[in-house]
């Protein structure tokens, strides 16, 4: 369940930051790039998730 969120809130967050920064920049919105920015940021995420913050167990 936590993929499907973070892949959701991924394509979500990133479709709003490229709007705004094209928008910003008189450019067109290219929902292509939106996507590869969500890529991005869930690679991140899951990388984060599973190798940085995984607890130590005792």
């Amino acid at each position: 369940m936590r993929y499907i969120m973070t892949i959701i809130w991924s394509l979500l967050i990133s479709a709003a930051v490229t709007y705004v920064l094209t928008s910003m920049a008189g450019q067109p919105f290219v929902l292509a790039e939106a996507g590869i920015l969500a890529v991005v940021f869930m690679v991140i995420v899951f990388i984060m998730g599973d190798v940085v913050l995984k607890e130590k167990k005792n």
